[in-house]
């Protein structure tokens, strides 16, 4: 018999503080909160702060701030949220080089403590922090996934319940490829109680929803000068519970593609089933030439950025 189960949460900050919060309150995990000693003691304040909290949420995790690694060996889920944040007027990709140069040192670090981890990417520009995570660590592809489907689809189902008036639970949203603006959601696949919205709202309505959802970080980021937080926690969490608990929850990640959906060699956002093992199945759907072009277009962007690093980091072999 194994002990609990445990989560390490790299980055304190908005996402990955929300991150340790979420998961303590499921009482699935005990909880190590990690982040840079040039923050001084900034986790075990967090992790503290936490751990008080037990009592009146009625929780038993145990919740563990530090600065280093050796408190996150043996980790069966590490959540990497560490990074810089987006500011207003940055792309995602202005922030690729920056982040490279964290993920990979992160990434290093948590494979030398907990080899046999399942590593969930929540950095940006995610699609490709994800494929430098994966190609770091040396962990078989099912267990390095980048955060990004469930939070554009969490985006996409809020604006079509809005519009439509109804409960969220009854909406399922459907959303293909790269997180960022070149994201696909595919309306045809989305529905209210199982009817397609297509049936539901006019063309020029489902288009202004698609716009707002593959520019929902950027509004949030305008208004609150800094990247959304609560939804994305939220999101990593949703996977580290399907992980955990082995549900195979069939939802939207970044995954390493080897064939499917025409692309190969490339983490891109497409519906997976995760259980115990990280992702244990892709699932590809047919797609309409529309559809099709604007996935395409979306691996492209992806592409150019994995490009990019590796012409920047010889020393990382791609």
């Amino acid at each position: 018999m194994g002990g609990r189960k445990k989560v390490t949460v790299i980055g304190a900050g908005n996402v990955g503080a929300t991150v340790a919060q979420r998961v303590a309150e499921l009482n699935i995990a005990d909880v190590v909160l990690l982040d840079i000693p040039l923050t001084e003691k900034m986790p075990m304040g967090k992790a503290l702060d936490l751990l008080e909290t037990g009592p009146v949420l009625g929780y038993d995790t145990l919740i563990t701030g530090t600065t280093g690694y050796d408190e996150t060996a043996d980790s069966d889920v590490v959540v990497i949220t560490s990074g810089l944040p987006r500011k207003p007027g940055m792309s995602r990709d202005d922030l690729l080089l920056k982040n490279a140069g964290i993920i990979k040192q992160v990434t290093e670090s948590v494979i030398a403590k907990s080899p046999n981890c399942i590593i969930i990417v929540v950095t940006n520009p995610l699609d490709a922090m994800a494929q430098l995570a994966y190609v770091v660590s040396g962990l078989p592809k099912g267990r390095v996934i980048g955060m990004a489907g469930v939070l554009d689809s969490a985006r996409y189902r809020t604006f079509i319940a809005q519009e439509l008036d109804v409960s969220v639970q009854d909406v399922t949203a459907f959303v293909l490829g790269g997180h960022g603006d070149t994201m696909v959601p595919l309306p045809r696949y989305s529905t209210v109680a199982g009817i397609p919205i297509t049936e539901l709202l006019s063309a020029d309505r489902i288009k202004a929803l698609n716009e707002r959802t593959a520019n929902g970080g950027a509004e949030i980021v305008n208004l609150l000068k800094t990247s959304a937080y609560y939804a994305p926690a939220a999101s990593a969490v949703a996977m580290v519970d399907a992980i955990l608990l082995d549900k195979k929850r069939v939802l939207p990640c970044a995954t390493l593609l080897e064939g499917e959906y025409g692309v190969n060699g490339l983490f891109v956002g497409v519906p997976c089933k995760l259980g115990s093992e990280g992702v244990e199945q892709i699932i590809e759907i047919k797609l309409q030439e529309d559809e099709r072009q604007a996935l395409q277009k979306s691996i492209d962007a992806v592409s150019e950025l994995v490009e990019v690093m590796k012409q920047n980091m010889p020393e990382v072999k791609f």
